[in-house]
């Protein structure tokens, strides 16, 4: 049985433009190598940029708001 590996990533809401591009970029990396994006669920900042890379790239993304 495959098990698929779920990375967590977390940060802040208002963040520099380069730390956006990074957590985009790591969130179509996750997905590329079929993994799923937890994050919590927010739409702003490194949570959504990671959310947005994933998408793009034909991932899966779970966000757990509060």
């Amino acid at each position: 049985m495959k098990r698929v590996l779920i990375v967590g990533v977390m940060g802040g809401g208002n963040v520099p433009a380069n730390c956006l591009a990074d957590a985009y970029q790591l969130g179509s990396l996750v997905a590329q190598q079929g993994w799923i994006l937890l994050n919590g669920g927010r739409n702003a900042g490194i949570m959504a940029a990671s959310s947005k890379g994933a998408a793009e790239h034909g991932g899966l993304t779970v966000g757990i708001l509060p």
